[in-house]
């Protein structure tokens, strides 16, 4: 039987490390992983948004509604290519 990493376990892995996360909207935010939910709320420390290439902010602590939630990339840091 192969290794199949579910879901949850994937961004269990990822707490503590940078991850890229790319929301429903045209923003991004890059940030550590503090923790999740069981419904993929995710909280974020030193956190980056973005919209398309341009820095918006960056903010301390953040907490990630799942709603919103498009992709969570992790050990992910954010590339200019990477705009839409």
């Amino acid at each position: 039987m192969s290794d199949v990493i579910l879901p949850l376990e994937l961004i269990d892995k990822s707490i503590g490390s940078r991850i890229w996360v790319l929301m429903t909207t045209e923003q991004e935010f890059v940030g550590n992983l503090v923790g999740f939910d069981d419904f993929v709320n995710v909280v974020l420390e030193d956190v980056e948004e973005y919209e398309g290439d341009k820095l918006i902010s960056k903010r301390p602590k953040m907490l990630l509604n799942s709603r919103q939630l498009a992709m969570i990339v992790p050990s992910g840091e954010r590339t200019s290519s990477s705009t839409k």
